[in-house]
């Protein structure tokens, strides 16, 4: 029995859920997320609440239950709230510079990287050192801060590169002669 899809989901004011053919949509102020629900589950809307039906006995259902029960919540969540990944740069030189969709990197290489931004997300630089992800999707938000901590992934003697803010950093000691 899974614990995760026994908890119903409240739907907050200002979304509206739609179910049709296995298929359910969220709309809020933030956007129209969808998603397929298994063919083996069922989603009941009720009431402002959101309930995954699924065999109890059946072990994949089980484990099929409790992440679409969670991919649900976080489009709800998405479309009502959004999500957010802040990162920051450590480096002598280290910039970002949001232009539009295209975020350019200054990260100690000989060209700067440019990495175009997909739709649906948005990425802003409040500081030269600071990069925020914003969007509907927590999945493409989750992605898109992952994919540019990528180009230069913080290293564990000096902790430069790009990385989450709140990630912390286990330096290691150099050398010794």
């Amino acid at each position: 029995m899974s614990r995760v899809a026994n908890n119903p989901i409240s739907i907050p004011k200002g979304v509206e859920v739609t179910i049709a053919d296995g298929i359910v949509t969220a709309k809020g102020k933030n956007g129209l997320l969808s998603r397929t629900v298994p063919a083996e589950l069922g989603v009941d809307l009720e009431g402002g609440t959101l309930s995954i039906r699924y065999n109890k006995n059946d072990q994949r259902q089980n484990a099929l239950a409790g992440t679409t029960r969670a991919n649900l919540a976080n489009m709800i969540v998405g479309v009502s709230n959004g999500f957010e990944r802040k990162l920051s740069l450590v480096g002598v030189g280290y910039r970002a510079q949001a232009k539009g969709d295209v975020l350019s990197l200054s990260l100690g290489f000989s060209h700067p990287v440019e990495f175009k931004v997909p739709a649906g997300v948005v990425v802003e630089t409040p500081s030269q050192t600071d990069i925020v992800v914003k969007g509907a999707d927590r999945q493409v938000v989750g992605q898109v801060a992952a994919d540019i901590r990528a180009f230069r992934a913080p290293e564990p003697y000096k902790g430069k590169g790009v990385r989450y803010a709140d990630e912390v950093i286990i330096r290691k000691e150099a050398k010794k002669k």
